[in-house]
Formats: C-alpha cells, sequence, structure tokens
C-alpha cells in the first residue's frame, strides 16, 4: 500500500490526514486479531506441552527418543510464544516481533521434523496400546474442545503462514516515520524464510510420496525409483511408433528429473501383479534430445523424436494438449539436467589440482588402458556424475545393476520383468 495521498480526481482529493486516519483503522483491526488468535494459539500450545509431553515425561509411557521425535521442539516453542504475547497484549509489536524472530530456529526445527513426527505418531497408536488409551483419555478432556492431537501439531507450521500475513497487513498500514516499521519489515523477512522452508518441504514431501506410489505400481523390485536427487514430473500412456513400420503399441511412461522409465501393463490375469506395470527401459536424460516430427500446429496430436546415445523413441499422442505437455516437460526437464551437468563441471575444473610437469612424467600414462577392471571404473563414475543432491530421507536402496542391451527392442523380448537402462 502506497503512504502517499491519492492525486486529486474531478470529486476532490482525500486529505493526508484521512489517510492517515484509514491506515491506523486498519492496522488496529490487524493488531486486535493478532493478540486475539496469540491468547488461542498459546492456550492450545499449552494443552499439548502440559497434557501430552510433560506427563508423557513423568509417567514414561513413551520413551524419550520417541518423545522428542512426536513434539520436537513445541515446549521451546511455547516458551518462546508465551514471551511474545506479553509484548503483543502491551501493543509492542515491533519489539515483540524483533526478539521473536532470533528464536525462529525452534520453528525450524519443528518445521523440519514435522512428516517424521506424523509417521512416529502413527505407528506409536498401531503398537503401544497404552500411548493408545493415554492419547484418548487426554483429547477427552474438556479443554480439548474435541481437538485431536494429530491437528494440535500442526499448529506451529499453520501459525507461521499466519504470521506472514498479519505481518504484511501491519507493515502495510504502519507509516516508514514509525518507529516500528523497520522491526516489523525485519520481522516480515524472517517470517517469510521460515514459510519458504515449509513450502520446500512440502513440496520434498509430496514428491516422495509419488516416487514411492510409482515404486509400488511396478512389477518386481529390479526397476528403482527411489533415488537421491530424483523428482517425479509427469505420466501418461503414449504410443511407441517402431522403426520398420509395424502397427504403434501403447507403453505406460513415467517422466522422471533424470530418466525416462518405459512399461509395460502386466497381465490382468496375474493373481498379485494385475494391476501392475513391468519396467522395461530407463532412458537416461543426461545426453538426450527431443523435437517434434509434427504436431506444430493445432491438430490431433503429434509426433514426438527422442534421441539418446544408444536408442531412439518415437512417441505419438492423438491428444494436442497431453502432447504439448508431454512436450515441455521433456524439454524442460533436459535443460534443467544438462546445465546442472554443465555447473558441476564446471565445478570440477576449478577444484581440480594442478599437476607438475614431473608428476607427469612420473605418471604412466599406458596404465589405464592395459587395466580393463580400472577403465569399468571409469565408465561407471561418469554415467553416475548426473546424480543430484536432496534430503537424507530420499536416499534409498542403491540401484542394482542391470543387463544393457544395444537396442530396446532386443531387451523386451529377452526380459520382460527387468528394466535395461539405456
Amino acid at each position: 500500500m502506497s503512504f502517499f495521498p491519492c492525486p486529486p480526481g474531478p470529486f476532490g482529493c482525500t486529505s493526508i490526514q484521512e489517510q492517515r486516519e484509514r491506515w491506523e483503522r486498519k492496522r488496529s483491526r490487524t493488531a486486535r486479531e493478532l493478540v486475539q488468535t496469540e491468547q488461542r494459539y498459546c492456550q492450545q500450545l499449552e494443552l499439548v506441552t502440559t497434557y501430552f509431553v510433560e506427563i508423557l515425561k513423568a509417567k514414561g509411557t513413551l520413551r524419550q527418543d520417541i518423545r522428542e521425535s512426536i513434539f520436537s521442539s513445541i515446549k521451546a516453542i511455547h516458551s518462546v510464544n508465551q514471551s511474545l504475547l506479553v509484548h503483543l497484549e502491551n501493543d509492542y509489536f515491533g519489539r515483540g516481533f524483533d526478539q521473536f524472530c532470533p528464536h525462529l530456529h525452534h520453528y525450524n526445527m519443528y518445521v523440519d521434523n514435522i512428516y517424521n513426527a506424523s509417521k512416529v505418531l502413527g505407528i506409536q497408536l498401531k503398537k503401544n496400546k497404552a500411548f493408545r488409551r493415554f492419547k484418548t483419555l487426554q483429547e477427552a478432556r474438556p479443554e480439548f474442545n474435541n481437538h485431536k492431537l494429530e491437528d494440535l501439531l500442526q499448529l506451529p507450521i499453520q501459525r507461521i503462514d499466519q504470521y506472514k500475513h498479519f505481518l504484511q497487513d501491519l507493515a502495510a498500514n504502519t507509516s516508514p516515520d514509525n518507529p516500528e516499521f523497520q522491526q516489523i519489515s525485519r520481522a516480515v523477512t524472517a517470517i517469510c524464510g521460515v514459510s519458504e522452508r515449509i513450502q520446500d518441504n512440502t513440496r520434498c514431501h509430496e514428491n516422495h510420496l509419488q516416487l514411492c506410489r510409482v515404486q509400488r505400481l511396478l512389477k518386481g523390485r529390479k526397476t528403482k525409483v527411489l533415488a537421491a536427487g530424483r523428482w517425479y514430473i509427469r505420466e501418461g500412456w503414449l504410443k511407441m511408433v517402431p522403426p520398420k513400420g509395424a502397427d504403434a503399441k501403447p507403453k505406460m511412461f513415467f517422466l522422471f528429473s533424470d530418466m525416462l522409465l518405459q512399461a509395460k501393463r502386466c497381465s490382468p490375469l496375474h493373481p498379485t501383479n494385475g494391476d501392475k506395470f513391468a519396467g522395461q527401459h530407463a532412458y537416461p536424460l543426461k545426453d538426450c534430445t527431443v523435437e517434434k516430427v509434427f504436431g506444430h500446429t493445432r491438430s490431433q496430436g503429434g509426433l514426438l523424436s527422442l534421441t539418446f546415445p544408444k536408442a531412439k523413441l518415437l512417441l505419438m499422442s492423438s491428444n494436442q494438449e497431453d502432447f504439448n505437455d508431454w512436450y515441455q516437460s521433456l524439454s524442460s526437464a533436459i535443460r534443467k539436467l544438462q546445465s546442472k551437468t554443465v555447473v558441476h563441471q564446471r565445478d570440477e575444473l576449478c577444484r581440480r589440482p594442478l599437476r607438475s610437469a614431473s608428476d607427469n612424467h612420473n605418471t604412466p600414462s599406458s596404465s589405464s588402458s592395459s587395466d580393463p577392471s580400472r577403465k569399468r571404473n571409469m565408465v561407471s563414475t561418469e554415467t553416475g556424475e548426473h546424480a543430484q543432491k536432496l534430503p537424507a530421507e530420499w536416499e534409498g536402496s542403491t540401484p542394482k545393476k542391470m543387463k544393457q542391451s544395444d537396442t530396446p527392442e532386443q531387451s523386451a523380448e529377452e526380459s520382460t520383468s527387468s528394466c535395461v537402462i539405456l
């Protein structure tokens, strides 16, 4: 919101004094709502710390590590917010948030642990009968007002988003001449940082769930989808056009940030895998190029050409919107992966130590060519350089080495249960 009076119009101009009074009314309304919601928030935090954290610690129903996994830093958050509430109730908004923001690391810790907390809580409710009964009794107290522990544990996450909107409104309706303006502005920046952290963690968690879902869709354990640095993009049916003019066959494709996975539907008569897919080929996107063969205009679908170092695919879609989305998704994934590869290679060159002439003279140049096992190790190292670094929670089992073939057609005929990496 601008802090300058509106320009004069045909019906007159609002005076500076009236504009300031309007700001003050909006600011007072926002401040009042902030105080009221903060009071309710602190009361709900106190329910968790008093009736769960403290009593569970005294009773010993849960081990200390399990308690910390579920409740994380909620006790420290409660303490910090009680101090903030005292300042807000005395109308010291700038000073209150100025002292509150240095303690946001408690919220960062809580944010990073929230998905693990939900997981551990679910496990304990299934396996620990004493804790399950204790939770039911505590939630039945009138103070809880029918709120479940699961809902109360989400409050710090939700409160950060509320702080963001409250502080933005306060900053918009506070004059820059006000001593609190700079304090509130700094608080907006700090709170927005925690909010972005929450959004990033949410995207990572949703991506992890998508990878797990695709992994469950695939038959057997030979095709590994869960991998560090891998992002799910999309999936769908595309017709695969063979090079020798045979009929196009529909295949299921799963697009990830680093590979395109081709699969086929298992037999519906299979007793356990009737609703699953068998992975056939995994095409790395590192050295891939994609182009439209046709489908540039508003026609019915189109044909895509994907060129890999050891294979070439012609993929057809009869739906124009789906075709365009596949082309955009593939192009974007390839572009991002190749740009990361260029940056990685540049960093490797910058970090590479300089060798003296004597070192080069003493190093035998024919050792790598005479040792075939070393050549294999070098090749495997090069092919694995495109792996990206992501949160540790994504680090699953190491993919097994799979049999390679020269063409995707040959490998499909030889094996239908294993996925060949080309």
